[in-house]
C-alpha cells in the first residue's frame, strides 16, 4: 500500500464517548468519503477525564483494520512506556498484515507522567523517557528486519531475538509528535518519516519545522466546520468554549477552513490530522472532503 503524495487528510477520533459500533461507523464513513487516514489515542484513561471509559487503541486498530479496506490507521501518539518495544513491534507487524499494509506508527515518549505513575508504568523523568524511546525505535527496526539480532542498551537487552512475521510494508512509516526542542525534535530528525506538530505548537510551526530535519510535516487541528453562514456564529461559539484553549483551532465556513489549511500547504505542510468539534458526524466528514479538501490540496507548496 502506498501513501498519498500529499497533502493527506486524516481524522482524529479519540475513542471515548463513543461505542464500538459508533467508532466503526465513523471510520467507515471517513473511508467512504475519501479520508486518507484515521487516528486513535493511546491512553489508559482520557487525559483530563479519567472517569470516562476508553477503548484500548491498539486492540481497536486491529478490529478496524479487519473491517476497512483503504483508509490508513495510526495513533497519535502511542505511549512508548506502556509496552516493551519487542511486544509493540509484534503488534505493529500483526496489524500491518491484517490491514494489508495500512498502518502508520505514531509514537511518543509519554506526555502524561501522572498517568504513568497511576498505572505503575513510570519510566523516570523526561530525559529518561526520551532515551527509552530512542532505544525502542532501534529495537523495533531490528524486529521488523526479520533477522536474528542482539541489542544491548541502557533500557533494553535482547539476545538472539527475531521478529516474525515481518510487516506487510517494507517500511512502516514512523510519526513522532511533539514540539520539545531538546528531547523530541532530535528524535524526529534521526528516526521519523513524519513530524506531527500538535495543535498547541502550530503558532511556532515555522521555527519548529527547521528542527525536524528531513522528516515531512503534518499538523493537528481542531476543526469547527459550519454548514452555512447562518449557523457560523453558533458553531464558532461552541468551538471556542470547547477547544479554544488548545491552540490551533480553525473554525468557520468551508471557504474559511479551506483557506486556512491551504496557507499551511503553501508553507510546506503535507498532512493534516483533524479533530472535528462535532466528533466527526457523517455529514461533516462528507462536507469537508467535498468542499474543503480539494481547495486546500490545490494550494501550491512553497519551494
Amino acid at each position: 500500500m502506498t501513501q498519498p503524495t500529499g497533502p493527506w487528510f486524516g481524522v482524529f477520533l479519540p475513542q471515548m464517548r463513543m461505542s464500538w459500533t459508533t467508532m466503526l461507523d465513523r471510520v467507515v464513513d471517513a473511508e467512504s468519503v475519501g479520508f486518507d487516514s484515521a487516528w486513535l489515542m493511546d491512553h489508559m484513561c482520557p487525559p483530563g477525564a479519567p472517569d470516562h471509559p476508553t477503548f484500548d487503541g491498539w486492540a481497536l486498530a486491529a478490529a478496524l483494520a479487519a473491517r476497512t479496506s483503504s483508509i490508513r490507521l495510526g495513533h497519535l501518539v502511542t505511549c512508548d512506556a506502556f509496552r516493551h518495544p519487542a511486544v509493540l513491534a509484534k503488534m505493529v507487524a500483526t496489524i500491518d498484515l491484517i490491514s494489508d499494509g495500512r498502518l502508520d506508527l505514531g509514537i511518543g515518549w509519554g506526555s502524561v507522567p501522572a498517568e504513568l505513575k497511576t498505572y505503575g508504568m513510570y519510566a523516570g523523568p523526561a530525559a529518561a523517557r526520551a532515551s527509552r524511546l530512542r532505544e525502542s525505535l532501534e529495537v523495533m527496526q531490528l524486529m521488523f528486519s526479520g533477522e536474528r539480532f542482539d541489542y544491548s542498551g541502557e533500557h533494553f537487552t535482547l539476545d538472539q531475538a527475531i521478529g516474525l512475521p515481518r510487516p506487510a510494508q517494507a517500511h512502516v512509516p514512523v510519526h513522532i509528535g511533539g514540539t520539545g526542542e531538546k528531547l523530541t525534535m532530535p528524535l524526529v530528525r534521526e528516526y521519523a518519516d513524519w513530524w506531527n506538530c500538535p495543535t498547541y505548537g502550530v503558532a511556532n510551526l515555522a521555527e519548529l519545522r527547521e528542527l525536524a530535519g528531513g522528516a515531512r510535516c503534518s499538523v493537528q487541528h481542531p476543526i469547527a466546520l459550519a454548514p452555512d453562514e447562518a449557523s457560523r456564529a453558533d458553531v464558532m461559539d461552541k468551538a471556542q468554549r470547547r477547544f479554544g484553549t488548545w491552540g490551533g483551532l480553525i473554525a468557520g465556513t468551508s471557504n474559511e477552513v479551506a483557506d486556512a489549511l491551504a496557507a499551511e500547504v503553501a508553507a510546506g505542510v503535507e498532512g493534516f490530522v483533524l479533530q472535528f468539534t462535532d466528533f466527526g458526524q457523517p455529514e461533516t466528514l462528507a462536507r469537508f472532503m467535498a468542499e474543503v479538501a480539494p481547495v486546500a490540496a490545490g494550494a501550491s507548496p512553497a519551494a
